[in-house]
């Protein structure tokens, strides 16, 4: 064998020093199970809710002191008043004793045995009580529009920081609820090309293993206000060949409430949106259709029921 050459020995040593200080990639990080994902998602869900009402709270502190400080300015205003009233009764009798020498005005304005000087020490002490609560006024008003100043910088600044962790912890959220979608299985009996072998219905709720697969998914992934109804007997389309579930989102043929009829547009958007990996066939909610290429009218069928107002209609292939 060759020997080799100090070229070579020198490429071998570098190499060998360059893996030893260099240690192998760790392997990743396993993926998360759904039971973490789902209790992150809780978790981050809660954290939202209580940062909302904590800024909904300093929102209204800022009213109440924008309120004190408004009630303030109308005190201060009614002292300034006030003030001003007394002032030009003051100057009115000022005026006057200029102008008729004094002593005769007074005898004019109180009882003959009365005394000038002590009217216009009264007037004063009033005066000057005037002015002392005005004073006091002023600086009640400027406390208090100090303290909603200070109060306004504060909420502006708890705002934005509360903003901040809430579209932080919101982001957090929609990535969760996209490894959740990601989570989501294929439906059984899928063949290579994309098409759907057909299946028999089994088990005691007379389902194909599809249709059971899609209900738990559901089941899974929101909280239904109502049971969920799917093999039914006499009828037409899938329910009798176990291939449909109705998920009620009302009950004995009511509309729904706001939050649950929100809440239907949300599962039948899911289905929809989930419906090539599931092997959804089409979805019916208020009145609508949708076999994978969008939303279309459907007739008139009498009732909210009938009319698929009360709940989504999910058939399977």
């Amino acid at each position: 064998m060759a020997a080799s050459s100090p070229a070579g020995l020198a490429i071998g040593f570098i190499t060998a020093a360059a893996v030893a200080f260099y240690p192998a990639t760790a392997s990743a990080a396993p993926k998360p199970t759904e039971a973490e994902l789902r209790a992150e998602l809780k978790k981050l869900n809660s954290k939202v809710d209580k940062l909302i009402e904590a800024y909904n709270l300093k929102r209204v502190e800022l009213a109440k002191a924008q309120q004190a400080a408004k009630a303030a300015k109308e005190r201060l205003a009614a002292a300034d008043q006030t003030l001003k009233t007394a002032e030009q009764r003051v100057a009115e009798i000022v005026s006057l004793r200029y102008r008729n020498g004094g002593p005769m005005v007074m005898g004019m304005l109180i009882p003959g045995d009365g005394n000038s000087a002590a009217l216009l020490e009264q007037l004063s002490s009033q005066q000057q009580a005037v002015v002392d609560s005005v004073a006091k006024a002023r600086d009640a008003k400027k406390r208090a529009a100090d303290e909603a100043a200070a109060l306004a910088g504060q909420i502006r600044d708890d705002a934005a920081e509360v903003a901040g962790q809430r579209d932080e912890a919101e982001d957090v959220i929609a990535d969760i609820r996209k490894k959740l979608e990601d989570l989501v299985p294929y439906g059984p009996g899928r063949n290579s090309d994309g098409s759907w072998a057909p299946q028999l219905p089994s088990g005691s709720d007379n389902i194909t293993g599809r249709t059971r697969m899609m209900r738990q998914v559901i089941e899974k992934n929101f909280t239904l206000p109502y049971a969920v109804g799917c093999f039914r007997s006499g009828s037409s389309g899938e329910h009798p060949l176990g291939r449909a579930c109705d998920f009620m989102m009302s009950s004995g043929g009511s509309m729904p409430t706001a939050v649950n009829n929100a809440l239907g547009d949300k599962i039948a958007e899911w289905a929809v949106k989930n419906r090539a990996k599931l092997g959804i066939k089409y979805v019916i909610w208020e009145q609508k259709i949708n076999m994978g290429s969008g939303w279309r009218g459907m007739s008139d069928r009498g009732s909210i029921t009938e009319n698929h107002y009360d709940h989504v209609h999910i058939s399977m292939h």
